[in-house]
């Protein structure tokens, strides 16, 4: 996969963890490498840093929390994501329709 668009897929799971509790480098880390990511610490640093730019993210200490913007975001990318699925995910026969 290409780089930038695996990096769309890392903010959104950003996005969603930290919709959730918390997060912290580390644990993001590890949770996209558990999704099949590979990635390196300066990349999800790098990711972090550019939603919290955007104010997606607050940073405090070495955990972020989603803004409200972060939130109304998250709410127009699952949208979005949700309708990309259903349409990318059919199965082939009813594509060719």
């Amino acid at each position: 996969m290409r780089a930038d668009v695996q990096n769309l897929f890392i903010r959104i799971h950003m996005l969603h963890n930290a919709g959730m509790e918390d997060i912290n480098m580390g644990d993001m880390l590890l949770l996209l490498e558990k999704h099949g990511y590979k990635v390196a610490e300066r990349e999800v640093k790098q990711e972090l840093e550019r939603l919290t730019e955007e104010n997606f993210l607050t940073p405090h200490d070495d955990q972020y929390s989603i803004t409200g913007a972060g939130i109304e975001e998250l709410k127009e990318i699952k949208v979005v994501l949700h309708e990309l699925c259903s349409e990318v995910l059919q199965p082939e026969a009813e594509q060719s329709r």
